[in-house]
């Protein structure tokens, strides 16, 4: 199979022409060039707007981040995890991530610092025109067909609510996107502002050092605790060759997950006392844990936050960490006052408030010269676009690992191409879809998640353009689809 080589060159002078070109070196794009190579059919090339692999988890540099995921799901199924904890911490799942890339050379196909901008579809030319930047000059790229595998955070900026007299605040005001490498919270009051899963993972990194830690929260979130060691996987890992032992423990964790997620949806009040109790065995003020730990919303509406080995109520329970749930009145020079009008004093205050949301790696996309309109196009089987020819996108699940998703799109991309190429075809189309029904693309009701669904393509109520949020039955789905059902090919 052809190469692209000096794969940290920039793209001046002529376009580049690969067959496949994948936008974004993290889990969705590295996954993705190993099932692309893996053909032998096609040249490729992934471009990388950092300086090195990983995607989220080389953004992500804040005390503490990890995996809400376990890893048997969230690694790859090519490549067995052999990391110590199910639940890792993030530079440990970006050094995983690199060495996949390593392992299997397509760190050789990567060019790192060379952000993608723009992409253009020639209908004459039957490709796609694409605009780079990298190390201060432009370049150009043609493809035969472009796979997005850019997630949807931006990575330029999180979210930040405009809170009233923050410039009167004397202490520090840090972003979990943009941690500062010289920010110590030792012996230090720290409020933290949110109750997602980054809150909950910052508070009890910081409370190892700070004097006292403050989750503020405006409302509660489902929490449920969970051991950062799986012993039944270790025992497995000792026995059999790691790939089966790998196989094993991640159908289990599959299984366990979704049924799970359906056993919530289902009974809703049972899962709710469920949580509940779970957290009454670390917190056993019962008002205490129905005051701060008893959402509005039914579990799952929002994605559950995960407490590793219990660490966030360990450190409640001792006095470490606590948790207010108040609105913010306004910033003072030593705090926050709250619209109750009790006051919390910090040294510290970090900003978990979410964040902000970009469709397809905010990448400016035309067809001869006429501007797409994200938001008024139809997902195709949740990875294409209707109307929209040889481009493909990658998003995971919302209710379990986001690789599991990422897997399947781009074993179908590979069907795909693999179709196009053995039929002498060179373009494949999503019609537009016939029903006008449409729904959100990301089924969640979390706030960051709703504040920017409108930037988003949108998805049916049936297949294909339905997306499904069920692993076992999308793989079973994906392996017998019709690759033609509701697809415009040309040749």
């Amino acid at each position: 199979m052809a190469t692209v080589s000096n794969a940290n060159e920039s793209g001046r002078g002529s376009p580049r022409h690969v067959d496949v070109l994948i936008i974004g070196a993290g889990l969705s794009g590295i996954g993705a060039a190993w099932h692309l190579q893996r053909e032998r059919e096609w040249t490729y090339a992934v471009l990388e707007a950092r300086d090195r692999p990983g995607g989220t988890w080389d953004l992500f540099r804040y005390p503490g981040v990890r995996s809400d995921s376990d890893m048997f799901t969230l690694s790859y199924a090519f490549q067995p995890w052999k990391g110590k904890k199910s639940m890792a911490d993030g530079d440990s799942i970006r050094r995983y991530i690199e060495d996949t890339a390593r392992e299997h050379g397509i760190d050789r196909h990567v060019r790192y610092g060379c952000k993608v901008t723009a992409a253009e579809w020639s209908r004459e030319h039957n490709r796609w025109l694409v605009q780079t930047e990298q190390g201060g000059r432009s370049g150009t790229w043609t493809c035969s067909f472009l796979y997005i595998c850019a997630g949807y955070y931006d990575y330029e900026q999180g979210h930040q609510p405009d809170f009233e007299g923050v410039e009167a605040f004397s202490g520090r005001f840090a972003h979990p996107q943009f941690w500062p490498d010289d920010l110590d919270v030792t012996g230090k009051r720290v409020v933290v502002i949110g109750s997602g899963a980054t809150a909950v993972t910052l508070v009890p990194a910081l409370a190892r050092t700070a004097a006292h830690v403050t989750m503020l929260q405006r409302s509660p979130t489902y929490l449920s605790s969970q051991p950062d060691v799986d012993k039944t996987a270790d025992a497995l890992r000792r026995m059999l060759p790691a790939r089966l032992a790998h196989g094993l423990v991640r159908a289990r964790n599959v299984l366990s997950s979704q049924m799970t997620y359906w056993l919530s949806r289902r009974y809703p009040e049972q899962t709710k006392r469920h949580l509940r109790g779970a957290i009454l065995r670390y917190l056993p003020d019962a008002a205490y844990v129905d005051r701060h730990f008893a959402p509005r919303y039914q579990p799952w509406d929002q994605r559950l936050c995960v407490v590793t080995n219990g660490d966030f109520f360990r450190d409640v329970a001792a006095g470490r960490a606590s948790v207010v749930t108040d609105r913010i009145a306004r910033f003072v020079k030593h705090g926050i006052v709250l619209e109750s009008g009790d006051e919390l004093h910090a040294d510290v205050v970090v900003s978990a408030t979410g964040l902000s949301l970009v469709p397809l790696g905010a990448i400016r996309l035309s067809m001869d010269g006429e501007a797409i309109d994200l938001a008024d196009t139809t997902a195709y089987r949740g990875l294409m676009l209707s109307g929209v020819p040889n481009l493909a996108f990658c998003v995971g699940y919302t209710n379990a690992s986001w690789t599991l998703r990422a897997d399947l799109s781009s074993r179908y991309v590979v069907r795909l191409l693999r179709h196009l190429r053995r039929h002498g075809l060179k373009t494949a189309m999503p019609a537009r879809p016939r029903e006008s029904a449409r729904r959100p693309l990301l089924g969640l009701t979390s706030t960051y998640i709703q504040r920017d669904a409108h930037l988003f393509p949108q998805q049916g109520e049936r297949d294909p353009w339905a997306i499904t949020e069920n692993y076992v039955i999308d793989r079973m789905r994906f392996a017998f689809l019709d690759i033609g059902k509701e697809m415009i090919f040309d040749g």
